[in-house]
């Protein structure tokens, strides 16, 4: 087979892989309380939480059920790789503010 064949047939059979890349779900907290507090994703695939923090103190990010933690400074933002879920739902919270800022995932 010729080389150049050869790679143009490799290049078109890895452009699928690339088109799909993981979506991204945006958790905005600000004032005590996670927006949105529902998010649905699909079931079977992994995806990004991007939280962003607009408030004037620290938040912490937790899910026990997401088994994620993470720390975001005021104006800071990150993300999250989440695996893919099984149908159900998974908790998160602001443990800083934890009265106030709940929210949940529904995996479908």
């Amino acid at each position: 087979m010729n080389v150049r064949l050869f790679a143009l047939v490799a290049a078109l059979w890895a452009l699928p892989v690339l088109a799909q890349e993981m979506a991204v779900y945006k958790i905005v907290a600000k004032d005590g309380k996670l927006e949105p507090a529902l998010i649905e994703v699909p079931a079977g695939k992994r995806f990004k939480l991007e939280v962003t923090n607009e408030g004037k103190s620290a938040i912490e990010f937790e899910s026990k059920d997401l088994k994620q933690e993470k720390v975001v400074a005021p104006g800071a933002k990150a993300v999250l790789t989440i695996n893919a879920l099984k149908a159900g739902e998974y908790k998160f919270v602001d443990e800083f503010h934890e009265a106030t800022a709940k929210g949940k995932i529904v995996a479908k």
